[in-house]
């Protein structure tokens, strides 16, 4: 039979329901927080992914039409002031970006085209300061940093700034970099007449791309400018690769480019 209101058990119920109420209605509340917090994370995050990416998809087109028209030496008057123009864009939506979405891999993107313009226009001072700010996204990924780092320390070798050039080269990479970062150093010690710390660095990066059955020309000319003759390496066949989405987020990998490309350009 139920228990009555008066029985010995209610009594104890509500008895029972006075002392732990509070605690069962607590843990109620703190359950529908934590999953109505995760339904409104995971809703919201997807909706900032998708304005980061179309924001970076914008400023991926804007760039494109700066650099096209960069490579015209004949620009009339007009046409440099519109080129001008569309810097300032560019720099301006990259700013926005990396302001309003400076945690994403799609700010980071946004910052090496920023970096790379800087470059182009012998701006060393401002792009090694865009390359410390890219460096300070956190995207959980060591290739990313591994890219990032390998940049700055280019553009600080560029300025002229040999020791902090070195100081960053030096950082751990992962290993499928350190070709990168061996060639990376010979350069760096080379600016600093080293002669030898060169050569040893160098030596180091072509064995590491031994083991790949990678070459790499431009490392091969420097060896030979000081009087290394480099045993040839023979190539693997390479596997075509398809090019990445515009707007997607890229996947950190050592290439020839990341050795070889013009500091600041992103690399897959």
């Amino acid at each position: 039979m139920a228990p009555t209101s008066n029985s010995p058990n209610a009594d104890n119920s509500m008895q029972a329901l006075k002392q732990y109420g509070s605690y069962i209605i607590t843990a109620i509340l703190l359950a529908l927080a934590a999953y109505f917090g995760w339904t409104y994370w995971q809703d919201n995050h997807a909706r900032v992914d998708t304005v980061a990416a179309d924001r970076y998809a914008d400023i991926q087109l804007l760039n494109e039409e700066v650099n096209l028209s960069s490579q015209n030496p004949d620009l009339e008057a007009e046409a440099q002031e519109a080129l001008e123009q569309s810097r300032t864009q560019l720099n301006n939506e990259i700013d926005t970006l990396v302001n309003t979405h400076g945690e994403s891999v799609y700010a980071w993107q946004a910052l090496m085209i920023k970096a790379r313009q800087q470059v182009d226009n012998d701006d060393f001072t401002a792009a090694t300061e865009t390359f410390k700010k890219a460096l300070a996204i956190d995207l959980g990924d060591a290739g990313l940093k591994a890219i990032t780092r390998l940049r700055y320390a280019k553009t600080l070798l560029a300025a002229g700034d040999t020791e902090a050039a070195l100081a960053e080269a030096k950082n751990d990479m992962p290993s499928s970099f350190e070709a990168s970062q061996q060639e990376l150093l010979g350069d760096i010690y080379l600016a600093k007449d080293n002669k030898e710390s060169a050569v040893k660095s160098y030596n180091n990066a072509w064995e590491l791309l031994r083991g790949r059955q990678e070459t790499r020309a431009v490392l091969a000319l420097k060896m030979e400018s000081l009087g290394i003759v480099p045993e040839p390496i023979d190539e693997q066949a390479s596997l075509i690769q398809e090019p990445s989405t515009s707007a997607q987020p890229v996947v950190a990998q050592e290439s020839v480019e990341v050795a070889e490309a013009p500091v600041g350009e992103v690399t897959e």
